[in-house]
């Protein structure tokens, strides 16, 4: 298993710990999470390899810091009108340093798609 398939596992299991979430498909051959019926974190792209990882979250309190930092990619159109976040991680990135805030980046995202009173279940 390489560094980024330990991560995407790591965050999945994080992920299923709020409330009513679920693993599905995202687009194409991506995989995602769920809060019911609304996606709040998207997990790979089409052709990427093993030993690297793209995620997609919603982020409305972080998505204007977020943008500069390196493993962070430019949002455009829809994305960035609506706080959604592109973050790539290569072969010689480490994802396993960014682990923590990728937790607070899942989380922020699953409270942003979540009605108000699950949301407040994971934010204390």
């Amino acid at each position: 298993m390489t560094p980024h398939q330990h991560a995407e596992a790591e965050l999945t299991a994080y992920g299923l710990t709020f409330p009513q979430t679920s693993v599905g498909p995202g687009w194409d051959i991506t995989r995602a999470l769920y809060m019911r019926k609304k996606m709040f974190a998207v997990f790979g792209a089409k052709g990427e390899p093993l030993d690297a990882l793209t995620i997609i979250l919603k982020l409305p309190i972080s998505a204007e810091m977020a943008q500069d930092l390196p493993f962070v990619q430019p949002s455009t159109g829809w994305f960035k009108q609506h706080n959604w976040v592109r973050v790539h991680f290569g072969p010689d990135d480490d994802i396993l340093a960014e682990l923590e805030t990728l937790r607070g980046w899942l989380k922020q995202s699953y409270v942003a798609v979540a009605p108000k009173k699950l949301g407040r279940t994971v934010t204390g």
